[in-house]
């Protein structure tokens, strides 16, 4: 074997490595979906304990025998798939396979999602887990007693709605399936479908009520509105036919769980 050829080998191992520890990021990210579902419909029907929302899920996964395991290989995986999208979002393409500017930013984006899901994961593996409610509240508070504060969290909360709108177009025009490159043969690939439309759909809905509350926050110099997706999900709780709609948006995420279970076997990277 060649020098050039064992060099080739060890950088296709190493690839494939990073390549399956990025997609187990998409496992932990499934499991964490359908928590966050459970504990929304919880909530709904007055059940619920925990957040419905990552620090619900992550401190429920630490109460299990194995949970301080399991966090330790969420960080890794986490990290591994954002360092990966952060790789795409940089990286240099041939010509004749071209690469959007919205391909990149989108890599970006999901680069610091899931690299901040890493850190999360991180305080909770190391102890230090809190609210992620209580975070944001106090996130807003803090940038709200900056020049232009209000402003500037008044464009938060637009661009969460904006990302909200997106994710629910993503799943009503089924754009989500040019993120996978095939799909399971037969029934189970039209209920991968559905569970994708499902899943983006309401998934975008709650992101955009989140949006809503950095805006109300904004408007009404109150940074305690601002309180991620789980005010977003108890204020959709409070509504006309809330425990329905909250139920609804909960079966939505396990949707979006399930789907991204089958996203890390058939997913593109």
């Amino acid at each position: 074997m060649t020098s050039g050829t064992a060099t080739s080998s060890a950088t296709g191992t190493a690839q494939h490595g990073w390549e399956l520890t990025a997609r187990v990021g998409y496992v932990v990210n499934a499991v964490l979906h359908v928590l966050i579902g459970v504990l929304a419909i919880r909530i709904a029907f007055g059940s619920g304990g925990k957040n419905a929302d990552q620090s619900g899920a992550l401190g429920t996964i630490a109460e299990t025998p194995f949970g301080g395991v399991v966090l330790w290989v969420s960080v890794v995986a986490f990290a591994a798939l954002g360092l990966w999208q952060l790789a795409v979002a940089f990286r240099k393409q041939p010509s004749s396979q071209g690469s959007s500017t919205g391909d990149r930013l989108t890599a970006g984006l999901r680069a610091v999602i899931y690299l901040f899901l890493a850190f999360t994961a991180l305080t909770f593996a190391t102890g230090g887990g809190k609210s992620s409610s209580k975070s944001t509240s106090d996130a807003t508070g803090k940038l709200m007693e900056q020049p232009f504060g209000r402003t500037l969290v008044g464009i938060v909360g637009a661009a969460v709605i904006i990302g909200g709108v997106v994710y629910a177009l993503k799943g009503l025009r089924k754009k989500f399936l040019e993120d996978l490159h095939a799909l399971p043969s037969g029934s189970a690939g039209t209920a991968v479908t559905w569970c994708g439309v499902l899943g983006y759909t309401l998934k975008g809905l709650a992101l955009a009520i989140v949006g809503v509350l950095f805006v109300v926050a904004a408007v009404k110099h109150d940074p305690d509105k601002a309180t991620g997706l789980d005010g977003a999900l108890h204020t959709l709780r409070d509504q006309p036919a809330g425990v329905w709609l909250l139920t609804a948006v909960g079966v939505g995420f396990i949707a979006y769980g399930v789907y991204s279970f089958v996203r890390s076997r058939y997913g593109k990277l």
